[in-house]
């Protein structure tokens, strides 16, 4: 299947699939478990049987389902399996279409799911095997009580199978509840890509970071990133205020409407954007490749979600970078980090205005050789010429370069101030994500909204 080393899931989740038994598997995203899993199952369905699905892959997030369904497709292709991604978000009469076309597999989010159970436009007598993909996720997001009900639907006499980071109690019960003696496959999280990705953070002020993260990009100059926020809010200011600044970014949150997370995700693979500003919930399960910088604009919940977002750069044997912001308050949780990854993440001093300037020029240098490289600048030679002979070349270059630079007058970006992550009675273990944070409410109105201005220049 075009394999040459298994990974170590792979490697010891493979057999025990292949050998009937029900099996639980700890291990991170981006180690390889849905060829862990997905190869088994493929070896083990009918393809001539596809009146109903024969296996169930549930996953907490739409690009995580339709990520296991594409590459499901492609691991059974030779096979001729057909997996089917389905989720909320899309038109159902779309999907009740294409589930007329009957696939093997069903890759689904559970809401979804459930619905299309309760309209018998999915049917569950033939299913032998179960996925649940990062389970914990799942339970973070609500979504225990609507997996029992689907596990309850299931024949009896099949296999489970349930992959998670962690293993909360919650995770635990719900294995012991439906799950037949099962095999345990725990993979360490030393193995993760932290090797390959050079991690620092900045200590910042809350009201600084937006004027520190301006000035970060300027002088790295990212050729694709994706930058994390804490809430939906966030995630909208952050690429409105870099779109305001002439830099070429989009948000993804679970606000947005399918069609609309389509483009955006499209926009960022083809290369019309080069920034992702998302949320934790809205990264699950993006496979893009070529991600040479992560930011970490506000602090992750916990290790957990550290580990995810950084592991979205440094992949395929390629190097990548890490940046993260920290308030002095925050300081704990980056300890924690550093513990659970076994890795001390060094400090790096706050880019001044001046080598952010700096950068910019050194960019329209490059920016002008390359385009003297080309030779494609013949249908300007007359009018240099001209210029020439009315101004000094030196003073006429100098002008140019600045108007290649595009620096204009300061403008104005303003953020809505998020606080800080708390300290207390943290245990490095995951909470339950947010929906939409607002801060604490007040009796009879809408939550306080605090803003900080910022002057930044233009790119």
């Amino acid at each position: 299947m075009g394999f040459t080393a298994a990974t170590p899931i792979q490697a010891q989740s493979i057999p025990l699939v292949q050998s009937g038994r029900d099996v639980i598997g700890q291990a991170q995203t981006g180690t390889g478990k849905t060829a862990a899993f997905g190869i088994p199952i493929i070896e083990k369905l009918d393809a001539s049987q596809h009146k109903d699905p024969q296996a169930l892959i549930i996953a907490p997030t739409r690009e995580l389902a339709v990520q296991v369904a594409r590459e499901l497709n492609q691991l059974g292709k030779n096979k001729k399996i057909r997996a089917m991604a389905v989720y909320g978000g899309e038109d159902i009469g779309k999907q009740i279409r294409a589930l007329k076309k009957q696939p093997h597999i069903i890759a689904a989010t559970p809401g979804r799911l459930l619905d299309h159970i309760n309209r018998k436009t999915i049917k569950l007598n033939q299913v032998h095997s179960i996925v649940l993909d990062e389970a914990d996720e799942m339970l973070n997001m609500g979504f225990i009580d609507d997996i029992k009900k689907i596990l309850s639907k299931v024949p009896e006499e099949r296999q489970t199978l349930l992959f998670s980071a962690t293993m909360p109690p919650a995770i635990r019960n719900l294995a012991d509840q439906f799950m037949k003696n099962p095999a345990e496959v725990k993979i360490k999280a030393k193995a993760l890509t932290v090797d390959r990705i050079d991690q620092h953070f900045l200590e910042v002020k809350e009201r600084q970071k937006f004027d520190v993260f301006i000035r970060l990009l300027d002088i790295q100059s990212p050729e694709r990133a994706i930058v994390f926020g804490r809430t939906k809010r966030r995630v909208d200011e952050l690429a409105s205020g870099l779109r305001k600044l002439g830099y070429k970014a989009r948000g993804l949150h679970g606000d947005l409407t399918q069609a609309k997370r389509d483009q955006v995700m499209d926009d960022f693979k083809n290369h019309r954007i080069a920034i992702l500003v998302a949320t934790d919930v809205a990264a699950r399960g993006l496979d893009i490749s070529g991600v040479t910088h992560v930011y970490n604009f506000d602090m992750p919940q916990d290790p957990e979600s550290y580990v995810h977002r950084i592991g979205r750069t440094g992949r395929a044997g390629k190097k990548g970078e890490a940046i993260t912001f920290v308030i002095h308050s925050e300081k704990q949780h980056l300890f924690m980090i550093e513990k659970t990854i076994k890795k001390k993440i060094e400090s790096m001093a706050i880019p001044s205005q001046e080598d952010a300037a700096e950068a910019r020029r050194l960019e329209t240098k490059d920016e002008l050789l390359d385009i003297l490289n080309k030779g494609t600048n013949s249908n300007y030679i007359e009018l240099a010429e001209q210029l020439i002979k009315e101004h000094d070349p030196v003073t006429l270059l100098a002008a140019a370069l600045k108007q290649m630079t595009n620096e204009p007058e300061a403008r104005t970006v303003r953020l809505t101030e998020e606080k800080p992550l708390q300290s207390k009675g943290y245990n490095g273990r995951r909470r339950r994500p947010q929906r939409n944070p607002r801060g604490p409410q007040q009796k009879g109105g809408r939550p306080p909204r605090r803003h900080h201005q910022q002057r930044v220049k233009n790119k």
